[in-house]
């Protein structure tokens, strides 16, 4: 059995403003590590070799490629958010979507009070819960 499993999201050059953007718009969440890219690369230094943070609680790893690929993100996988509130739900669907776009506006689908399915500006995907 794997000791853990953790969603691992690849960038190109946006790894550090995307995994701070999510810590500061969803609360009780924090960085955990930073391992950057020396002068000696194989990365543009600074760049993220590897990153770990939490999500409420939740593990997340991030990278930046240094390499161009021809593939992205796709909604077809998200993260999914299960908010507390009226208007944690309204807040947080807001601040993903703000340079992104909704999938599924917030709203009541029937299988949820209110229910948003975002993807951000940065192509990662999200689904935000009122249960």
């Amino acid at each position: 059995m794997p000791a853990s499993v953790t969603p691992f999201l690849m960038f190109e050059g946006q790894a550090d403003e995307a995994m701070n953007f999510y810590v500061k718009v969803i609360p009780d969440s924090e960085v955990l590590n930073v391992q950057r890219h020396g002068p000696d690369g194989p990365g543009p230094e600074g760049s993220i070799f590897v990153a770990s943070f939490s999500l409420r609680g939740q593990p997340v790893m991030v990278s930046d490629s240094y390499i161009k690929h021809d593939f992205t993100f796709t909604p077809s996988i998200s993260l999914f958010v299960t908010c507390q509130s009226e208007e944690e739900v309204a807040e947080l669907s807001t601040a993903l979507a703000e340079g992104g776009q909704y999938l599924m506006p917030l709203d009541n689908y029937g299988f949820s009070r209110r229910f948003a399915w975002v993807v951000d500006r940065f192509g990662v995907s999200w689904q935000v819960n009122l249960p």
